[in-house]
């Protein structure tokens, strides 16, 4: 998994969804409930520009993972998170409760004034309806935790709209580049 040195069995890979970002690891954390392996470093991104995250946020591939406090100034030193379109609702997979449990925004980062780059970062955020009913619990709290984001930041290459991750070899590239399979010979 990257960099950090997470004790997880050999295989395991860190690629977890929208739902079980907000579920299993954000609402734990704006809960103040420990989250076992403990793998999301909580990380002040503005001060960082996206290609410096590696070995300061969780990696998996070329995603990093990291908490943030919530906040409206996004800028770093080389340039500016600008947000692309509204926020997009995440609802719970449960068949019997599909609610709204979060919220995602998707980010585009800037270089210099106006220099848009092919860095990604998506912001979850509890959804309001879901954070009300722990504000009692925050009350009691000298921290408040309803402000925490958990990010996903990646460099998209423009082959997909989410960037999973899934990269060819460079036979994959030749076999599929091919036009025809009767070509091909194999060693034998």
């Amino acid at each position: 998994m990257g960099d950090n040195n997470v004790n997880l069995p050999p295989g395991f890979r860190f690629y977890p969804t929208d739902e079980e970002l907000v579920v299993h690891f954000l609402h734990r954390k704006a809960s103040l409930l420990p989250c076992h392996p403990d793998v999301i470093p909580d990380l002040d991104l503005y001060p960082y520009d996206p290609w410096d995250l590696d070995g300061k946020a969780m990696a998996e591939g070329n995603k990093w993972y990291f908490y943030s406090r919530r906040t409206q100034s996004r800028i770093t030193g080389s340039g500016y998170w600008q947000a692309m379109g509204i926020d997009e609702p995440i609802y719970s997979s449960s068949s019997n409760n599909q609610k709204v449990i979060g919220m995602k925004k998707y980010y585009s980062f800037y270089v210099g004034e106006d220099v848009k780059t092919n860095w990604i970062m998506q912001e979850y955020r509890i959804s309001d309806s879901s954070s009300t009913s722990r504000s009692s619990r925050r009350r009691n709290s000298k921290i408040d935790y309803s402000k925490w984001v958990v990010c996903r930041v990646y460099e998209h290459n423009g082959d997909d709209e989410y960037n999973d991750g899934t990269e060819l070899s460079c036979l994959d590239e030749v076999f599929l580049s091919l036009d025809d399979l009767d070509e091909i010979s194999l060693p034998k």
